[in-house]
């Protein structure tokens, strides 16, 4: 029997209205004793994990009463990637490409998240040169702009808007154009290194970059147009899986879904990193927490995003991309092949690793779909010695329990493209 195939069971009358008056439903009362009376049937229909709006390997078990979700049990796990493990037989640098298969929609915002965590457990992180963290926040900005168009896209294309997916992959291909010139990879781009990044900005690349803001303000703007006050998105958005704030704060929500449900938590400023403590810009918060205001929020927060790019284009300093430390970054080829310290320094950082005290830190990055930590446990040495991955589509999927029943089946869809996960980090 195959995954997707439908399975009738019957169950007693009690039973059946138990399970009415534990999940929210639309009906209670008497009306709810009437429909009770009604059903003798309900439906276990499995959605997914090979399915269009699960965006990934995600399996929902859903019992159904009628149209009516009565439960919900979402199922992860079937990427099986084991990135922890992998990191703990791995050096801190070695493990640089496999940050960006997480959230591989935001790669450039993983290789940051994952460095700035080690550069805290080497004590270097206050050491960064200025240049080097206002890139650091360019590749992060540009990353949310390409995750939240994505997300937006899929999300209208889920619920019947075709045509906004096309609007927002074009400005996104104009991203990956960008990344392709900064660190000549369009996808995984391994671009951030422990104490800095792998190169400089090539010429004229922030001419382009301004260019990109230009064109897609353009685009965001058009997107609204078509979305934020049509009838269809409004009836299969408004009031639509709506998150209280102390549900979104009971559950470990983080990003645009905490921020939709109009809880005012972003790390930027919250528990600023590299240079957003000097950068002005406003964090957006919905009312209802419904699935139309986390779509209102990614939209602000692209905007934001382009006002954050501005600054840093307008204020990028020059100097050095890496902290002037031979024991951390690589020395240049030039020096190596020219000096026996820088020699020593290469050979020992490629086949052992930077030196790490021993030591546990944690660190949290504002990343687009919410709050991306790394705790690291190290007993010293080039190899943590445990690593522990907090990605935010893991926790924020946890709610889908409470969150889907009482709704319709076809909310489901909606509910799950204003999620805006991704699985690969969820099956870290």
């Amino acid at each position: 029997m195959s995954e997707t195939q439908n399975i009738e069971f019957r169950e007693p009358a009690a039973r059946a209205a138990e399970a009415l008056r534990q999940w929210p439903a639309p009906v209670a009362g008497a009306e709810a004793d009437e429909l009770v009376e009604l059903q003798g049937e309900k439906m276990v229909l499995n959605m997914g994990p090979s399915h269009p709006s699960t965006h990934g390997v995600l399996r929902i078990v859903l019992e159904l009463d009628g149209e009516i979700i009565t439960k919900a049990v979402p199922e992860v796990g079937y990427l099986h990637r084991g990135d922890e493990k992998i990191a703990e037989n791995m050096t801190y640098a070695q493990f640089v490409p496999y940050t960006d298969r997480l959230d591989y929609l935001a790669p450039l915002a993983n290789n940051v998240a994952y460095a700035l965590a080690v550069e805290k457990l080497l004590g270097i992180d206050r050491q960064l040169p200025p240049r080097c963290q206002y890139i650091r926040v360019i590749c992060c900005e540009l990353a949310r702009i390409s995750s939240h168009l994505l997300g937006v896209g899929c999300y209208a294309m889920d619920c019947g808007a075709l045509t906004v997916f096309l609007l927002t992959f074009t400005e996104r291909e104009k991203i990956y154009n960008l990344c392709e010139s900064l660190t000549g990879a369009r996808f995984t781009t391994s671009y951030t290194r422990i104490g800095g990044l792998a190169r400089d900005l090539p010429p004229g690349w922030t001419d382009q970059v301004r260019k990109f803001i230009r064109e897609v303000t353009v685009n965001i703007n058009e997107v609204e147009t078509l979305l934020t006050r049509n009838r269809i998105w409004l009836d299969r958005t408004k009031d639509v899986g709506v998150i209280s704030k102390e549900d979104a704060v009971d559950y470990g929500l983080s990003g645009p879904n905490l921020r939709g449900s109009g809880v005012d938590y972003d790390l930027r400023k919250s528990n600023p990193y590299l240079v957003y403590d000097q950068l002005k810009f406003e964090v957006p918060l919905g009312e209802v927490g419904d699935c139309y205001d986390r779509y209102a929020v990614r939209m602000e927060e692209m905007r934001q995003s382009i006002r954050i790019l501005e600054q840093c284009l307008d204020q990028l300093p020059g100097g050095p991309i890496s902290v002037p430390d031979g024991k951390v970054v690589l020395p240049p080829k030039q020096k190596v092949l020219t000096g026996m310290e820088e020699l020593i320094h290469q050979f020992m950082l490629v086949t052992q690793g930077v030196n790490a005290p021993p030591g546990e830190i944690y660190f949290g990055a504002e990343n687009p779909k919410g709050e991306l930590g790394f705790f690291i446990h190290s007993r010293g040495g080039g190899t943590p010695y445990r690593m522990k991955i907090r990605s935010p589509s893991f926790v924020n999927l946890s709610i889908l329990s409470r969150l889907l029943p009482g709704h319709l089946m076809s909310d489901v869809v909606a509910i799950l493209g204003s999620f805006d996960f991704v699985m690969g980090e969820c099956d870290r």
